[in-house]
This record gives structure tokens, sequence and C-alpha cells, in this order.
């Protein structure tokens, strides 16, 4: 993502609990910096304890009204009824989320309806690559059996 977003001409901030950095990126280790300094936000991290609602009000208090927060993550790094609320008293401020807390969502989940939220199905994998991937390792597997071998059997 960080990649794509220097290709277009953006400045590209990094925030990394383990010390990553990016040729083209300023690395900040300041959390609440990068989310009031940025325009977008796109969320990598894996779920964890100290990530869970990592954004929640008070760090969506800190972003710009304008920004956009996208979250291809997964769904409860947001606290999602505190971005609901967000976005309701923001119109300018926008959600692109390819993840939720709970999938599929109910009719009633809290953001389905706003506006300037957009929700994408959870579809990562269909990437080019990932796609190549999966067919090598359909035809790795059609030319294992051939030659009498068994790779990813299921007993």
């Amino acid at each position: 993502m960080a990649e794509l977003g220097h290709a277009f001409g953006m400045n590209i901030l990094l925030y990394s609990r383990s010390g990553a950095s990016l040729p083209y990126a300023e690395t900040s280790h300041l959390l609440p910096h990068v989310l009031a300094s940025a325009d977008v936000v796109s969320l990598h991290v894996p779920l964890s304890d100290d990530t869970r609602e990592m954004i929640n009000a008070d760090s969506l208090a800190l972003m710009k009204n304008n920004a956009i927060l996208i979250n291809t993550g997964r769904g409860a790094l947001i606290c999602e009824s505190e971005l609901a609320d967000h976005l309701k008293s923001n119109p300018t401020f926008t959600a692109i989320l390819d993840v939720l807390t709970s999938e599929p969502p109910q009719a009633h989940h809290p953001l389905i309806a706003l506006p300037n939220c957009y929700i994408t199905p959870h579809i990562a994998w269909a990437s080019a690559k990932a796609r190549q991937n999966l067919v090598n390792g359909i035809a790795q597997n059609i030319e294992a059996y051939f030659r009498g071998e068994w790779i990813n059997a299921i007993y």
C-alpha cells in the first residue's frame, strides 16, 4: 500500500512498533502524530490485545475531519460503534472497510447505511498474485497425484 501511495506522489508516514522502515517514508514512533497528520490512514496490523480497537473515539478525534480511514487488516482493530458515531458527526470523514468485526454483517450493523462508509467484500485473496498462487498450488497437487504422491492430503 505504501509503495502504491508513493508511486502516486503521496507523502508516506509510517507508524511501526516493530521498527520497520521504508526508504521513502517518514517513520514516526508516535501514533498520535501519524493520526493527526495523515490525510489517509490505512491499517495493516495483526489483531492482538495491543491493537484491538486501536481506532476508537479517542484516536478518531485526533484525525482530520476530512481524513480517510482504510481497514484491510482485521475488523476488531476498530471500535465500530465509535466509528459509526464519528462518521455521523463528521460527514466529510470517510471510512473504507474491507473487514468488519462480524462477517457477514447483520442488517442492523451500525456502519451499513452510512453514506460516508464504504464496505467492500473481504477479498484480499483476489489479487492477481494470490490467484496465481492458488492456480500454482492446484497444478502442483495434480502433478503430484499423477506421480503417486499426495500434497496437503486430508485423512
